[in-house]
């Protein structure tokens, strides 16, 4: 699962989405992310290697909170 935006690190996404920015999440062929509960997410996007892994908070289709 990949967010809206290429994160190229964790930390710059928890950053994101502690300022308020409206952070979604995309799943390319996996289906939809669910609207409310936990999700994993991974960065940076394909075909770059990942590097770093995330435990994400979603509350109406937005995380809102990155572990």
């Amino acid at each position: 699962m990949y967010a809206s935006h290429n994160f190229k690190s964790k930390k710059e996404f928890k950053e994101a989405v502690a300022k308020g920015e409206r952070i979604t999440l995309y799943a390319p062929g996996l289906g939809s992310p669910a609207v409310n509960g936990r999700e994993s997410v991974e960065g940076p996007w394909y075909p770059q290697p990942h590097r770093w892994y995330a435990s994400v908070t979603m509350q109406d289709g937005v995380v809102v909170k990155v572990t």
